[in-house]
């Protein structure tokens, strides 16, 4: 589910995307189904490159963000 509803997320902010949503069939299945509708000519399939994109930009100014804060707490303690 984490990658799943970090992805519906991204896909709903996007202005080009009118619905995006995903079920996964089996609890005991690691298989999910992602369903995006888009407005006028856009591909879902280019959404949802695009929001892979994001999701990962998104990762890596997190890791910066947190390896700064981890060096900044361990330079206080010392």
């Amino acid at each position: 589910h984490s990658l799943c509803n970090v992805l519906q997320k991204v896909l709903i902010e996007d202005d080009t995307v009118d619905m995006a949503g995903y079920t996964i069939p089996h609890p005991l299945l690691s298989r999910a189904i992602v369903n995006v509708r888009t407005k006028e000519k856009r591909k879902p399939e280019d959404a949802i490159k695009d929001a892979v994109k994001k999701i990962r930009t998104q990762n890596k100014e997190l890791r910066k963000s947190f390896e700064k804060a981890l060096k900044d707490y361990q330079r206080s303690v010392s």
